[in-house]
């Protein structure tokens, strides 16, 4: 499996039976697949995109929504929940409205899955840990 760096963005290829070894990037050591969200940026979000073979579940959210801050702990244990299984990121809207209207991005929080690069799913508020898990597998 194709893996890009969020921090260097250096692509790694990965043995699917080796997902769960915690796999590190070749060229500057972090960890691929931490049990925690990952941050996207402008700098970072098309490469991970284009050369991440897992499923990638993105939070549209911004620091000042109530909403968006009470699911931050729920996303993250849903990270855990689907570590090895799927990538779960974040997208800062306020510091980057750019990718939110990119990505055409109406409330917050929002949940966007993609799949080879590909919008397969969306989804608008805040849910529980069980719920995104849920989500995310039944569009898989």
């Amino acid at each position: 499996m194709e893996i890009a760096c969020p921090h260097c963005l250096a692509i790694n290829r990965v043995p699917a039976e080796r997902l769960h070894d915690g796999p590190v990037c070749g060229a500057c050591k972090a960890s691929l697949l931490p049990a925690a969200p990952i941050e996207l940026t402008p700098a970072n979000l098309d490469t991970v995109l284009a050369h991440t073979d897992l499923p990638l579940l993105i939070d549209f959210w911004a620091p000042w929504c109530g909403p968006c801050r009470a699911m931050a702990p729920m996303f993250a244990e849903a990270a855990i929940a689907l570590h090895g299984r799927a990538i779960l990121a974040k997208i800062d809207t306020e510091a980057h409205p750019e990718l939110a209207g990119r990505f055409a991005i109406r409330s917050i929080p929002t949940l966007a899955l993609f799949k080879a690069g590909k919008e397969i799913a969306r989804e608008a508020g805040a849910r529980p840990a069980a719920d995104i898990v849920r989500w995310l597998e039944q569009h898989l």
